[in-house]
């Protein structure tokens, strides 16, 4: 092993040890399943921030979203990160605080309770559904951060795909598993850190290397669509096809996936003061900008960089290694830019162990707190529903490695198809619940329904087609998903006197 690589292994171990230490050291204060779950609520406003967004920021903000810029050009990543970025803002500014209060005045520590609650699901009905679709949806997420990590060890040290991926879900699943979401939003917070690091200098390294922004933009220039907004470039023939109006806003429609998200509506509701959101929101934003922003451009810089041959050209879903390859450059330099290469795959680790180990969290919660507890009513204890916690966190982790074993997998193909799931399942139904008294608890099991139902008939039945349904399922489920609630929500009696009394109560104080 050269001595690049041997800098750059000691880094990420000196990283992966650290996150370990942060989930043993909260391991001890975890005392109940509240603890486990929600950190009793206890997060400052910056943690409850950079861990949402770190958590939100799954691989593809260092791997799909530079690899589909690298491949494409701006149209397709370019619609994308505005979606993204008008649905954090938004998702912050009207969900937040309303479910922070909401979640408080129904006792409800995991959002498939929430949702029972809201409605007085006596039968927890709806607890059972979102649990399930939880689970559904977050195992193959889940399998996109593992292969992530496999593709980041496979590509930079000649390392077993199987091996790689498994040694990284061990990591992730160890201070999970042991520190619970204290730990998982701690880690988050750091690596947030560690993740806008590595994207900062590698852009600036990978531009200077290029021949300057002003090399890298006529090369751009060269190839028919990359820069425009309504026409997209294709790789394989060279020429440019068109990105039209339809195509444009279903892209967007990735904005509304983050209404639906458990693993960001769950720092909504962990904060510790409701009154400090406002800060998290600006501090949110703001980064989740520049941070997708500062992406996209890397892998503009990475094509330029592979038609002047300094890095191997890219295609398929190697081109979402191509930050693993600038650092690769970057370690040639010396021993110092080896460790800065090996702190910049630390950060590419960094977004994709925040998000799984949200996920991992949330999957878990579903299986011990809201199937077992809540829908079957077994009487556990503290201790026993922890231990069960725990289990499920190694079992979900185990799918999701058998999922994602085979290292052609897309990391932005995975996500994408689990962020309309629960977009789609849950975001009509979070947007009803808070702002809709009249909405009823027949409307949201069938709002829910129909959403992740329609997610899977678009993708595999429908969007094949071509032409016009060619959309993201995402647009189509979340509207499907909406009008179901309201028209079985008028067609059903209007919830109780109780049930509209707390509604009252979670919306008197919730204007930011």
């Amino acid at each position: 092993m050269s001595t690049a690589s041997v800098c750059i292994l000691i880094t990420i171990i000196i990283y992966l040890i650290g996150m370990l230490a942060i989930g043993f050291h909260f391991a001890r204060k975890n005392e109940s399943t509240s603890d486990f779950y929600l950190g009793g609520r206890k997060l400052g406003p910056l943690v409850t921030a950079m861990s949402a967004e770190a958590s939100d920021m799954s691989g593809y903000l260092l791997m799909g979203l530079p690899g589909l810029a690298y491949l494409s050009g701006m149209a397709d990543v370019g619609w994308t990160i505005v979606g993204l970025a008008a649905g954090t803002y938004l998702n912050w500014l009207f969900t937040a605080r309303r479910l922070r209060r909401y979640t408080q005045i129904t006792n409800s520590i995991t959002l498939p309770q929430f949702f029972s609650n809201r409605f007085h699901d006596k039968r927890n009905i709806l607890t059972l559904i979102a649990a399930l679709i939880i689970i559904v949806f977050f195992v193959p997420y889940t399998a996109s951060g593992f292969a992530a990590c496999g593709k980041l060890f496979s590509s930079l040290f000649g390392a077993d795909y199987m091996v790689a991926m498994i040694i990284s879900a061990i990591i992730i699943v160890g201070y999970t598993a042991a520190g619970g979401f204290l730990a998982a939003s701690t880690t988050d917070f750091i690596q947030s850190i560690i993740m806008t690091i590595a994207i900062l200098f590698v852009m600036v390294f990978a531009t200077i290397s290029a021949g300057g922004i002003g090399a890298v933009m006529e090369n751009a220039k060269a190839l028919p669509g990359y820069l425009s907004a309504t026409s997209t470039y294709v790789a394989e023939s060279g020429t440019e096809a068109p990105y039209g109006f339809l195509k444009i806003i279903s892209t967007c429609a990735w904005g509304f996936g983050y209404f639906g998200m458990p693993h960001i509506l769950l720092r909504f509701m962990a904060i510790e003061d409701e009154n400090k959101l406002k800060l998290s929101r600006r501090v949110a934003s703001i980064w989740v900008v520049i941070a997708m922003a500062m992406a996209v451009f890397i892998g503009i810089v990475g094509n330029a960089l592979s038609k002047s041959g300094v890095i191997a050209s890219l295609a398929g879903a190697d081109t979402e290694t191509v930050i693993v390859r600038i650092a690769d450059l970057l370690s040639s330099y010396g021993i110092l830019p080896a460790l800065m290469a090996g702190l910049i795959l630390a950060g590419i680790l960094a977004s994709t162990m925040s998000t799984a180990d949200s996920q991992l969290l949330a999957a878990s919660s579903s299986v011990s707190q809201n199937i077992l507890q809540d829908t079957l009513r077994l009487n556990l204890s503290a201790k026993t529903s922890m231990l069960i916690a725990r289990v499920t966190v190694i079992v979900i982790a185990i799918l999701g490695v058998i999922i994602a074993r085979d290292p052609n997998s897309s990391v932005f193909g995975i996500v994408s198809f689990a962020w309309a799931g629960f977009g789609a399942a849950f975001g009509p139904v979070i947007i009803c619940s808070l702002f809709w008294k009249r909405t009823t608890l027949p409307g949201a099991i069938v709002g829910m329904v129909a959403g992740g139902v329609t997610v899977f008939v678009w993708k595999y039945l429908v969007a094949p087609l071509g032409g016009a349904f060619a959309i993201y399922e995402l647009l189509p489920a979340f509207l499907a998903g909406i009008a179901a609630i309201i028209l079985v929500s008028l067609l059903t009696k209007a919830p109780g006197k109780e049930i509209m009394e707390e509604f009252e109560k979670a919306k008197s104080e919730s204007t930011l």
